[in-house]
Formats: C-alpha cells, sequence, structure tokens
C-alpha cells in the first residue's frame, strides 16, 4: 500500500459525520474558486483560503471531534481530499446515494 493509500484511507476514517463531510467538500470547491480569483483579485483568494481553514477545523472541532488528518500526512492529505470530493463529485454522489436509499 502506497503512502497515498494510507493517507486516503486514514482520511476517510477521520471524516464520518455528514456535516463535516459537507465542509470538507465545500473547503475543496473554495479551493478552486480561490485559484480563480488569483487572476481577478488576490485577496478573494486570501479570504476563500481563510475560509477554507475555518470550515475544516470546525468541522472537526464541533462535529467529528477529532484531530485533522493533515495532522498525520501533512501534504498527502490535501491530495486524498481532493480525491475524495472528486469520486464522490464534490457530494453530488452521496447525497444521490442518501436519497436514493431513502426511496427505496
Amino acid at each position: 500500500m502506497t503512502a497515498f493509500e494510507k493517507a486516503k484511507i486514514h482520511f476517510v476514517a477521520c471524516h464520518q459525520h455528514p456535516i463535516n463531510i459537507a465542509l470538507h467538500h465545500l473547503t475543496n470547491i473554495l479551493v478552486f474558486v480561490a485559484i480563480g480569483f488569483l487572476f481577478y483579485d488576490w485577496r478573494i483568494s486570501i479570504l476563500c483560503g481563510i475560509f477554507t481553514q475555518v470550515f475544516a477545523i470546525g468541522g472537526h472541532i464541533f462535529f467529528e471531534k477529532n484531530e485533522p488528518a493533515f495532522k498525520k500526512y501533512p501534504g498527502l492529505v490535501i491530495l486524498a481530499s481532493l480525491s475524495w470530493s472528486f469520486e464522490n463529485w464534490f457530494g453530488l454522489r452521496q447525497l444521490l446515494n442518501h436519497w436514493t436509499r431513502k426511496t427505496a
């Protein structure tokens, strides 16, 4: 198992609460918003960067009640987080699965 695979498994294990999951998908979207605004107004990019940390750390403090996966796998967990969001279409696939389970 590669270091990235270990980091991703650890990341997923640290993100089980639905609100924390939603907050982390939002932070991953904000990363791309921040990159886009770099060319328009760098201050908005800085603000997006601050919000990503507030949402991510807040999700762990208030909902997950654990330490962020970043502490164990700094750097790699950022890629694991983006990979996780892409695999779940930034949360849309998880919502669709949730709705189809309720209606079935």
